[in-house]
Protein backbone atom coordinates (compact mmCIF):
# COMPACT_ATOMS: atom_id res chain seq x y z
CA UNK A 1 0.00 0.00 0.00
CA UNK A 2 1.60 2.94 -1.06
CA UNK A 3 1.63 6.36 1.74
CA UNK A 4 -0.83 8.20 -0.50
CA UNK A 5 -3.24 5.50 0.30
CA UNK A 6 -2.70 5.37 3.81
CA UNK A 7 -2.43 8.77 4.17
CA UNK A 8 -5.94 9.15 2.29
CA UNK A 9 -7.11 6.32 4.53
CA UNK A 10 -6.33 8.63 7.37
CA UNK A 11 -7.15 12.19 6.82
CA UNK A 12 -10.00 11.57 4.58
CA UNK A 13 -13.06 13.06 5.92
CA UNK A 14 -15.73 10.33 6.84
CA UNK A 15 -18.14 11.91 4.97
CA UNK A 16 -18.70 10.93 0.99
CA UNK A 17 -16.38 12.28 -1.46
CA UNK A 18 -19.35 13.74 -3.29
CA UNK A 19 -20.69 15.60 0.17
CA UNK A 20 -17.15 16.87 1.27
CA UNK A 21 -16.83 18.63 -2.10
CA UNK A 22 -20.13 19.56 -1.53
CA UNK A 23 -19.21 20.83 1.53
CA UNK A 24 -15.94 22.64 0.89
CA UNK A 25 -17.36 24.61 -2.19
CA UNK A 26 -20.66 25.67 0.05
CA UNK A 27 -18.19 26.73 2.64
CA UNK A 28 -15.70 28.39 0.59
CA UNK A 29 -18.38 30.07 -1.38
CA UNK A 30 -19.67 31.51 1.68
CA UNK A 31 -16.72 32.76 3.13
CA UNK A 32 -15.92 34.77 0.13
CA UNK A 33 -19.50 36.29 -0.09
CA UNK A 34 -19.56 36.93 3.19
CA UNK A 35 -15.93 38.55 3.24
CA UNK A 36 -17.18 40.95 0.03
CA UNK A 37 -20.56 42.10 1.01
CA UNK A 38 -18.82 42.83 4.88
CA UNK A 39 -16.13 44.94 2.88
CA UNK A 40 -18.77 46.83 1.14
CA UNK A 41 -20.61 47.45 4.36
CA UNK A 42 -18.11 48.66 6.32
CA UNK A 43 -16.43 50.84 2.96
CA UNK A 44 -19.99 52.40 3.48
CA UNK A 45 -20.25 52.91 6.98
CA UNK A 46 -18.85 55.97 8.94
CA UNK A 47 -19.56 59.38 9.98
CA UNK A 48 -19.96 59.79 6.40
CA UNK A 49 -21.75 57.35 5.15
CA UNK A 50 -21.73 55.78 1.51
CA UNK A 51 -24.82 53.88 -0.14
CA UNK A 52 -23.08 50.43 -1.34
CA UNK A 53 -23.46 50.74 -5.18
CA UNK A 54 -21.72 53.79 -4.86
CA UNK A 55 -18.86 52.24 -2.97
CA UNK A 56 -18.50 49.50 -5.79
CA UNK A 57 -18.66 52.45 -8.24
CA UNK A 58 -15.79 54.12 -6.79
CA UNK A 59 -14.08 50.80 -7.29
CA UNK A 60 -15.30 50.32 -11.07
CA UNK A 61 -14.67 54.30 -11.69
CA UNK A 62 -10.65 53.95 -10.29
CA UNK A 63 -10.24 50.65 -12.68
CA UNK A 64 -11.49 52.58 -15.83
CA UNK A 65 -15.02 51.15 -16.08
CA UNK A 66 -17.71 54.19 -15.89
CA UNK A 67 -21.60 54.24 -16.40
CA UNK A 68 -21.95 51.04 -14.72
CA UNK A 69 -22.87 52.19 -11.28
CA UNK A 70 -22.53 55.77 -9.56
CA UNK A 71 -20.05 57.24 -8.34
CA UNK A 72 -20.02 58.76 -4.58
CA UNK A 73 -22.53 61.41 -4.64
CA UNK A 74 -20.81 63.56 -1.86
CA UNK A 75 -17.56 65.70 -2.68
CA UNK A 76 -15.71 64.14 -0.21
CA UNK A 77 -16.63 60.62 -0.22
CA UNK A 78 -14.27 59.36 -2.85
CA UNK A 79 -11.49 60.72 -0.90
CA UNK A 80 -12.74 59.36 2.51
CA UNK A 81 -12.70 55.58 0.66
CA UNK A 82 -9.66 56.13 -0.95
CA UNK A 83 -7.34 57.18 1.75
CA UNK A 84 -8.76 56.24 5.05
CA UNK A 85 -11.46 52.90 4.50
CA UNK A 86 -10.01 51.16 1.67
CA UNK A 87 -6.55 50.61 3.30
CA UNK A 88 -8.29 50.06 6.78
CA UNK A 89 -10.06 47.14 5.03
CA UNK A 90 -7.18 45.81 2.74
CA UNK A 91 -5.17 45.52 6.31
CA UNK A 92 -7.72 44.32 8.05
CA UNK A 93 -8.01 41.65 5.61
CA UNK A 94 -4.23 40.40 5.45
CA UNK A 95 -4.39 40.62 9.42
CA UNK A 96 -6.94 38.30 9.99
CA UNK A 97 -5.68 35.95 7.08
CA UNK A 98 -2.06 36.03 8.60
CA UNK A 99 -3.08 35.68 11.81
CA UNK A 100 -5.24 32.61 10.95
CA UNK A 101 -3.05 30.74 8.82
CA UNK A 102 -0.54 31.15 11.34
CA UNK A 103 -2.80 29.71 14.03
CA UNK A 104 -3.57 26.79 11.91
CA UNK A 105 0.06 25.85 10.70
CA UNK A 106 1.07 25.67 14.84
CA UNK A 107 -1.89 23.63 15.09
CA UNK A 108 -0.77 21.04 12.69
CA UNK A 109 3.12 20.79 14.32
CA UNK A 110 2.24 20.54 17.80
CA UNK A 111 -0.61 17.93 16.96
CA UNK A 112 -2.82 20.44 19.17
CA UNK A 113 -5.91 22.56 18.85
CA UNK A 114 -5.20 24.25 21.40
CA UNK A 115 -1.82 26.12 20.18
CA UNK A 116 -1.28 29.36 19.06
CA UNK A 117 1.32 31.46 17.76
CA UNK A 118 1.80 32.99 20.85
CA UNK A 119 3.42 29.85 22.08
CA UNK A 120 6.81 30.20 20.55
CA UNK A 121 6.98 34.05 21.77
CA UNK A 122 6.39 36.16 18.90
CA UNK A 123 3.60 38.36 19.92
CA UNK A 124 5.52 38.74 23.60
CA UNK A 125 8.38 39.59 21.67
CA UNK A 126 6.83 41.99 19.70
CA UNK A 127 5.14 43.70 22.24
CA UNK A 128 8.30 44.29 23.99
CA UNK A 129 10.17 45.76 20.99
CA UNK A 130 7.10 48.45 20.96
CA UNK A 131 7.06 49.42 24.19
CA UNK A 132 10.41 49.65 24.10
CA UNK A 133 10.21 52.03 20.98
CA UNK A 134 7.30 54.17 22.55
CA UNK A 135 9.60 54.56 26.45
CA UNK A 136 12.70 55.39 24.85
CA UNK A 137 11.42 57.49 22.40
CA UNK A 138 13.08 55.96 19.07
CA UNK A 139 12.40 57.56 16.11
CA UNK A 140 15.00 56.70 13.82
CA UNK A 141 13.12 55.38 10.59
CA UNK A 142 10.15 57.57 11.92
CA UNK A 143 6.93 57.09 11.80
CA UNK A 144 8.07 53.27 10.87
CA UNK A 145 10.21 52.56 14.01
CA UNK A 146 7.62 50.96 15.72
CA UNK A 147 6.76 48.77 13.58
CA UNK A 148 10.17 47.53 12.62
CA UNK A 149 11.76 47.17 16.26
CA UNK A 150 8.23 45.15 17.12
CA UNK A 151 8.75 42.87 14.00
CA UNK A 152 13.17 42.43 14.64
CA UNK A 153 12.00 41.86 18.51
CA UNK A 154 9.10 39.58 17.36
CA UNK A 155 11.89 37.38 15.46
CA UNK A 156 14.53 37.25 17.99
CA UNK A 157 12.10 36.28 20.58
CA UNK A 158 10.67 33.36 18.11
CA UNK A 159 14.64 32.44 17.45
CA UNK A 160 16.10 32.97 21.15
CA UNK A 161 12.75 29.92 21.92
CA UNK A 162 13.76 27.86 19.33
CA UNK A 163 17.49 27.64 19.75
CA UNK A 164 16.96 26.75 23.75
CA UNK A 165 14.74 24.19 23.31
CA UNK A 166 17.01 22.55 20.78
CA UNK A 167 19.10 19.57 22.40
CA UNK A 168 20.88 16.81 20.13
CA UNK A 169 19.94 18.30 16.99
CA UNK A 170 16.29 17.62 17.86
CA UNK A 171 13.25 19.65 19.27
CA UNK A 172 10.68 18.13 21.27
CA UNK A 173 7.43 20.28 21.27
CA UNK A 174 6.75 19.65 25.26
CA UNK A 175 10.52 21.50 25.89
CA UNK A 176 9.41 23.89 22.81
CA UNK A 177 6.59 24.98 24.93
CA UNK A 178 7.40 25.38 28.52
CA UNK A 179 10.76 27.45 26.84
CA UNK A 180 8.07 29.31 25.11
CA UNK A 181 6.61 29.40 28.23
CA UNK A 182 9.69 31.08 30.05
CA UNK A 183 10.52 33.23 27.03
CA UNK A 184 6.90 34.78 27.60
CA UNK A 185 7.21 35.12 31.06
CA UNK A 186 10.75 37.39 30.87
CA UNK A 187 9.33 39.35 27.91
CA UNK A 188 6.11 40.13 30.17
CA UNK A 189 8.22 41.27 32.88
CA UNK A 190 10.15 43.03 30.80
CA UNK A 191 7.28 44.94 29.09
CA UNK A 192 5.97 45.51 32.82
CA UNK A 193 9.07 47.36 33.69
CA UNK A 194 8.71 49.68 30.88
CA UNK A 195 5.08 50.17 31.82
CA UNK A 196 6.71 51.33 35.47
CA UNK A 197 9.79 53.39 33.77
CA UNK A 198 7.46 55.04 31.19
CA UNK A 199 5.60 58.60 32.32
CA UNK A 200 2.10 58.38 31.78
CA UNK A 201 1.40 59.19 28.05
CA UNK A 202 4.29 56.33 27.56
CA UNK A 203 1.58 53.74 29.30
CA UNK A 204 -1.10 55.05 27.70
CA UNK A 205 0.13 54.42 24.42
CA UNK A 206 1.85 50.90 25.51
CA UNK A 207 -1.58 49.59 26.60
CA UNK A 208 -3.73 50.95 23.64
CA UNK A 209 -0.95 49.15 21.39
CA UNK A 210 -1.14 46.18 23.46
CA UNK A 211 -4.96 46.09 22.82
CA UNK A 212 -4.70 46.47 19.39
CA UNK A 213 -6.44 48.63 16.57
CA UNK A 214 -6.41 49.32 12.72
CA UNK A 215 -6.88 53.14 12.92
CA UNK A 216 -4.29 55.23 10.95
CA UNK A 217 -3.82 52.31 8.72
CA UNK A 218 -1.83 53.32 5.43
CA UNK A 219 -1.78 52.11 1.95
CA UNK A 220 2.60 52.05 2.83
CA UNK A 221 1.49 49.65 5.68
CA UNK A 222 -0.46 47.45 3.18
CA UNK A 223 2.32 47.65 0.75
CA UNK A 224 4.63 45.97 3.42
CA UNK A 225 2.32 43.40 4.45
CA UNK A 226 0.50 42.10 1.58
CA UNK A 227 4.11 40.26 0.33
CA UNK A 228 4.82 38.58 3.27
CA UNK A 229 1.03 37.00 3.74
CA UNK A 230 1.32 36.54 -0.15
CA UNK A 231 4.25 34.59 0.15
CA UNK A 232 3.62 32.99 3.92
CA UNK A 233 0.32 32.04 2.73
CA UNK A 234 1.39 30.39 -0.68
CA UNK A 235 4.79 28.01 0.94
CA UNK A 236 1.67 26.90 3.70
CA UNK A 237 0.36 25.99 0.63
CA UNK A 238 3.24 23.53 -0.57
CA UNK A 239 3.59 22.66 2.86
CA UNK A 240 0.12 21.12 3.61
CA UNK A 241 0.78 18.03 2.37
CA UNK A 242 3.20 17.63 4.55
CA UNK A 243 1.50 18.79 7.28
CA UNK A 244 -1.17 15.61 6.85
CA UNK A 245 1.78 13.46 6.51
CA UNK A 246 3.11 14.54 10.23
CA UNK A 247 -1.00 13.94 11.57
CA UNK A 248 -0.07 10.41 11.29
CA UNK A 249 2.33 10.71 14.26
CA UNK A 250 6.12 11.60 14.09
CA UNK A 251 7.58 8.38 13.86
CA UNK A 252 5.24 7.26 11.20
CA UNK A 253 5.68 10.40 9.32
CA UNK A 254 9.23 9.80 9.43
CA UNK A 255 9.13 6.28 7.94
CA UNK A 256 7.03 7.90 5.08
CA UNK A 257 9.97 10.08 4.25
CA UNK A 258 9.34 13.16 5.78
CA UNK A 259 12.26 15.46 7.17
CA UNK A 260 9.93 16.56 10.25
CA UNK A 261 12.63 18.77 11.73
CA UNK A 262 13.23 20.79 8.80
CA UNK A 263 9.74 21.06 8.51
CA UNK A 264 9.16 22.11 12.04
CA UNK A 265 12.09 24.79 11.47
CA UNK A 266 10.05 26.11 8.60
CA UNK A 267 6.47 26.19 9.55
CA UNK A 268 8.20 27.95 13.02
CA UNK A 269 10.15 30.57 11.02
CA UNK A 270 7.05 31.15 8.65
CA UNK A 271 4.43 31.66 11.66
CA UNK A 272 6.91 34.12 13.03
CA UNK A 273 7.13 36.15 9.84
CA UNK A 274 3.53 36.39 9.33
CA UNK A 275 2.89 37.11 13.37
CA UNK A 276 5.67 39.87 13.31
CA UNK A 277 4.50 41.61 10.36
CA UNK A 278 0.83 41.46 11.35
CA UNK A 279 1.72 42.67 15.14
CA UNK A 280 4.17 45.19 14.00
CA UNK A 281 0.87 47.25 12.39
CA UNK A 282 -1.84 46.78 14.40
CA UNK A 283 -0.28 45.50 18.02
CA UNK A 284 -1.91 42.36 19.70
CA UNK A 285 -5.36 40.96 18.07
CA UNK A 286 -5.12 37.63 20.34
CA UNK A 287 -7.48 34.68 19.75
CA UNK A 288 -7.72 34.95 15.65
CA UNK A 289 -5.21 32.34 15.35
CA UNK A 290 -6.62 29.89 17.91
CA UNK A 291 -10.96 30.39 17.35
CA UNK A 292 -10.57 30.61 13.50
CA UNK A 293 -8.44 27.18 12.36
CA UNK A 294 -10.53 24.89 15.14
CA UNK A 295 -13.82 26.17 13.76
CA UNK A 296 -12.59 25.57 10.60
CA UNK A 297 -11.64 21.98 10.82
CA UNK A 298 -14.89 20.75 12.91
CA UNK A 299 -16.33 21.82 9.93
CA UNK A 300 -14.12 20.41 7.29
CA UNK A 301 -11.94 17.52 8.85
CA UNK A 302 -7.90 17.46 9.42
CA UNK A 303 -7.06 18.20 5.90
CA UNK A 304 -4.85 21.04 6.04
CA UNK A 305 -5.29 22.26 2.10
CA UNK A 306 -8.44 23.16 2.59
CA UNK A 307 -8.26 23.95 6.05
CA UNK A 308 -6.01 26.13 4.94
CA UNK A 309 -7.82 28.26 2.06
CA UNK A 310 -10.92 27.93 4.85
CA UNK A 311 -9.11 29.25 7.43
CA UNK A 312 -7.32 32.47 5.20
CA UNK A 313 -10.63 33.10 4.14
CA UNK A 314 -12.29 32.74 7.90
CA UNK A 315 -9.41 35.13 9.82
CA UNK A 316 -9.81 37.78 7.26
CA UNK A 317 -13.74 37.48 7.77
CA UNK A 318 -13.64 37.81 11.42
CA UNK A 319 -11.19 40.50 11.71
CA UNK A 320 -12.80 42.55 9.07
CA UNK A 321 -16.12 42.08 11.21
CA UNK A 322 -14.51 42.90 14.05
CA UNK A 323 -12.99 45.93 13.04
CA UNK A 324 -16.36 47.28 11.38
CA UNK A 325 -18.34 46.87 15.17
CA UNK A 326 -14.94 48.91 16.71
CA UNK A 327 -15.67 51.52 14.21
CA UNK A 328 -19.63 51.90 15.37
CA UNK A 329 -20.47 50.27 18.25
CA UNK A 330 -20.01 53.25 19.97
CA UNK A 331 -20.51 56.43 18.19
CA UNK A 332 -17.45 58.97 17.41
CA UNK A 333 -14.73 56.33 19.33
CA UNK A 334 -13.02 53.57 17.84
CA UNK A 335 -12.92 50.57 19.99
CA UNK A 336 -9.55 48.36 20.47
CA UNK A 337 -10.04 45.29 18.06
CA UNK A 338 -8.12 43.32 20.32
CA UNK A 339 -10.36 43.28 23.05
CA UNK A 340 -13.29 42.48 20.63
CA UNK A 341 -11.84 39.35 19.74
CA UNK A 342 -10.62 38.71 23.28
CA UNK A 343 -14.55 39.35 24.08
CA UNK A 344 -14.85 36.55 21.55
CA UNK A 345 -11.99 34.10 22.14
CA UNK A 346 -11.73 34.18 25.51
CA UNK A 347 -15.24 31.99 26.57
CA UNK A 348 -14.50 29.54 22.92
CA UNK A 349 -11.26 28.82 24.22
CA UNK A 350 -12.89 28.01 27.68
CA UNK A 351 -15.21 25.45 25.56
CA UNK A 352 -12.36 24.65 23.82
CA UNK A 353 -10.65 23.81 27.04
CA UNK A 354 -13.77 22.18 28.56
CA UNK A 355 -14.54 19.71 25.06
CA UNK A 356 -11.24 18.42 25.52
CA UNK A 357 -11.08 17.17 28.91
CA UNK A 358 -14.27 16.08 28.28
CA UNK A 359 -13.16 14.03 25.08
CA UNK A 360 -9.79 12.72 27.16
CA UNK A 361 -11.40 11.73 30.07
CA UNK A 362 -9.45 14.35 32.25
CA UNK A 363 -6.20 16.08 32.47
CA UNK A 364 -4.91 13.14 34.90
Amino acid sequence: MTAAVDLEDVVAARAPRRDRVAVRTLLFGGLGLALVVVAVVSAGTGQLAVPPVEVLGSVLHHLGIDGVLPVPAHENADAALWTIRFPRIALAILVGAALAVAGMLMQAIFGNPLAEPSVVGVSSGAALGGAATIVFGWAFLGSWTIAVVAFATGLAATVLVYVMSRSGGRTEVVTLVLTGIAVNAVTSAGLAFLVFFGDQQAREEIVFWQLGSLNGALWSDVLVVLPVVLVGVAVALVLARRLDLLTLGERAARHLGLNVEGLRIGVIVLVALLVAVAVAFTGIIAFVGLVIPHLMRMILGPAHLPLLIASTLGGALLLLTADLVARTAVPYADLPIGMLTSLVGGPFFFWLLRRTRARSGGWG
